[in-house]
C-alpha cells in the first residue's frame, strides 16, 4: 500500500510503502525500513529486540547481494518513550528501474535477466554450505514446509474456504516428493543446497547501468533461506509469471541453468515454481486479512499457478504399445519430443544387450535369435530398471515395445507404483494392409519385424482394455494430439514447457 507526499511541483518528495511486514518511508535518496510488531506465526517481531535482530540481520545479508545500497542501521527515538526504534537504512533505487515496472510496459528485459542469473549463479557457486544448509534441502524439509503452508493457508482462510484447487494441489505434492527422493538426494551429493536469498522477487530487483541490484532477502528465518539454488531461482521465474510474462520466467531460469551447470529435470524446475507460487498465495492471504486491495484475487491466481506447475510437474510414466507396423515407434519419439522427456526403445535396447549395432539387422523367426521369450524378458527387465532410475530422479519417461505381453505390463504397473509416477499405456493401431505396406517399405534399422512375425504376434497378443487405442493411420500431428490428450488430460491448463538450458537458445 502507498502513500504519497508531493510539493508544489507535483514532484514526489517523500512516499510511503507498507508490506505485510514492514513499513518503509522514502526520503530524498534514502529508505527507512520499520519492522511491523506482528506475530505472523512464522515470524514474531512484537518483541523490539526481535525486530533489531532482524534488521541488524537484513542489512549483514542483503550486503551479499547489493553492498552499496544497505547503509546501515538506524533507531527511531521519541521523547519521554522507551527503546529506541531500530531501522533500516537504504540506499534510495530509481522506482522507473524497478524490474517489475520495466516488465509491466513490455520493455525488453532479457540483458537484465541474464546477468541477474549470471549474478544468482555466481552467489550460488560460493554461498555457504554445510551438513545445517543440506539439511533444508532434502525431502522431508520440502515436504515439511509445504505441510507447513498447507495448514496456514487453511488457518487463514477459515470460514471464507478455500479455492478448489487447494486439495488436488496437496495431492500432487505428496505423490511428487513421495516417488523423488533419490533426486533431492543426488541434489545434496552435488551440493545444490546453500544459503540463498530466498525472496527474489522482480519488485526487489533494481535494473542499473551498472548491473542489476537484488534486495530484500529473507531474513527472519535462516532455515527458509536454505534452499536448493533451482528454488531460489525459481521465486523470480514464478513472479515473472504473474506478471505475465511466462517467456521471460522460461528464459531466466534456462539462463540460471546454465550460469549454474545444473542437470535439474524440467519436473523439478515446476515443482519448485509451484512451491514459490505458494509461498506467496500465503503472503496474498495475509495481506488480504489485513485489508490490502486486491490481495484476495492475488491469493486465488497464485493458487491456479500452483496447481498448473504441479501438474506440469507430474512424472509418467507412458507405455507406447503396438504390433510392428502400428506406428508405435514412430508416435512415441514424436510424444517424447512434443512432451520434452526421456525415449526408450525396446529395439534399440535389445540390440545395445547383445552388442549389436541398433541399425545392423538381426532377423530371425518368431521368438528365435535374440527374440526368444529368455532375450525378451531381458530385455524388459532391463528396459523398466532404467526407466525406475529416471522416474525417481525426476524424469518423465515413455517406453516404445510392443508390450504384446500381460505379465510385462504388469511389472511397469509396478515401477509406477513404485515411484510415485502417472501411467499411461497408449495401443496404436492401424488397418491391417496399412501396417502391411509400411513392414513392406521398412529399411533396415532397430526393428527386425517382418509380416510373419507381426502375424504371430498377433495371434498371440492378448487383450488390453486399460491402454488408450491411438489410430496411427492418419497424420501424425493428429495422433500425438490424441495421445497427449490421454498423458496430459488437463489440455491446456498447463505451465510453460521449461526445458534444460543446452536445449534453449540464447
Amino acid at each position: 500500500m502507498w502513500s504519497i507526499v508531493t510539493a508544489g511541483s507535483g514532484r514526489p518528495r517523500a512516499e510511503v510503502c507498507e508490506t505485510h511486514t514492514a513499513v518503509l518511508f522514502f526520503a530524498g535518496d534514502r529508505v527507512y525500513k520499520v519492522k511491523k510488531p506482528v506475530d505472523l506465526g512464522f515470524l514474531d517481531y512484537t518483541a523490539v529486540q526481535a525486530r533489531r535482530t532482524a534488521c541488524e540481520r537484513e542489512v549483514e545479508l542483503n550486503r551479499r547481494f547489493s553492498p552499496d545500497v544497505y547503509l546501515g542501521l538506524g533507531e527511531l527515538r521519541e521523547p519521554g518513550a522507551g527503546d529506541p526504534e531500530p531501522l533500516v537504512v537504504m540506499r534510495r533505487m530509481p522506482a522507473d528501474r524497478r524490474l517489475s515496472r520495466l516488465v509491466r510496459e513490455g520493455a525488453a528485459v532479457d540483458d537484465v535477466l541474464r546477468s541477474v542469473a549470471r549474478q544468482l549463479a555466481a552467489w550460488h557457486a560460493r554461498a555457504p554450505r554445510g551438513p545445517e544448509v543440506d539439511e533444508q534441502g532434502t525431502r522431508d524439509a520440502l515436504a515439511a514446509r509445504w505441510e507447513d503452508s498447507f495448514r496456514q493457508v487453511r488457518e487463514l482462510a477459515g470460514d471464507g474456504g478455500l479455492p478448489e484447487e487447494v486439495p488436488e494441489a496437496e495431492r500432487l505434492v505428496r505423490r511428487y516428493l513421495a516417488g523423488r527422493g533419490p533426486l533431492f538426494d543426488a541434489r545434496i551429493e552435488q551440493g545444490r543446497v546453500v544459503d540463498g536469498h530466498g525472496d527474489l522477487l522482480a519488485e526487489d530487483v533494481f535494473c542499473l547501468d551498472d548491473g542489476p541490484r537484488l534486495l530484500d532477502c529473507l531474513e527472519f528465518d535462516d532455515r527458509l533461506r536454505h534452499v536448493d539454488g533451482l528454488d531460489d531461482a525459481a521465486f523470480l521465474a514464478m513472479d515473472l509469471e504473474q506478471l505475465g510474462a511466462p517467456e521471460a520466467a522460461a528464459y531466466f531460469l534456462a539462463r540460471y541453468g546454465e550460469y549454474s551447470g545444473d542437470p535439474a529435470p524440467p519436473s523439478l524446475w515446476h515443482h519448485y515454481v509451484a512451491y514459490r507460487a505458494f509461498v506467496r498465495a500465503k503472503v496474498s492471504l495475509i495481506q488480504a486479512r489485513q485489508g490490502g486491495p486486491g490481495a484476495e484475487a492475488a491469493f486465488r491466481q497464485l493458487v491456479s499457478t500452483t496447481l498448473r506447475h504441479l501438474r506440469t510437474a507430474a512424472v509418467g510414466l507412458t507405455l507406447v504399445g503396438g504390433l510392428p507396423g502400428s506406428g508405435k515407434s514412430t508416435l512415441a519419439g514424436a510424444l517424447a519430443d512434443r512432451s520434452g522427456v526421456t525415449l526408450l526403445s525396446s529395439d534399440r535396447l535389445r540390440k545395445e544387450l547383445a552388442g549389436i549395432p541398433a541399425e545392423r539387422s538381426a532377423a530371425a523367426g518368431y521368438r528365435e535369435g535374440i527374440y526368444t521369450p529368455e532375450w525378451t524378458a531381458k530385455t524388459y527387465a532391463a528396459l523398466l530398471d532404467r526407466a525406475r532410475t529416471l522416474l525417481s530422479a525426476g524424469e518423465s519417461v515413455v517406453l516404445d515395445a510392443s508390450w504384446s505381453d500381460a505379465a510385462q505390463r504388469d511389472a511397469a504397473r509396478r515401477v509406477a507404483e513404485r515411484t510415485d509416477a502417472d501411467l499411461v499405456a497408449l495401443h496404436c493401431h492401424v488397418p491391417g494392409d496399412v501396417a502391411a505396406a509400411r513392414l513392406d517399405a521398412r529399411t533396415s534399422g532397430p526393428s527386425d519385424a517382418d509380416a510373419s512375425v507381426a502375424a504371430a504376434m498377433r495371434a498371440a497378443e492378448p487383450p488390453w482394455p486399460e491402454a488408450v487405442p491411438v489410430d496411427t493411420g492418419g497424420s501424425l500431428g493428429a495422433a500425438v494430439d490424441a495421445a497427449l490428450a490421454a498423458v496430459r488430460p488437463w489440455g491446456a491448463v498447463q505451465a510453460p514447457v521449461f526445458r534444460r538450458p543446452y536445449m534453449e537458445p540464447d
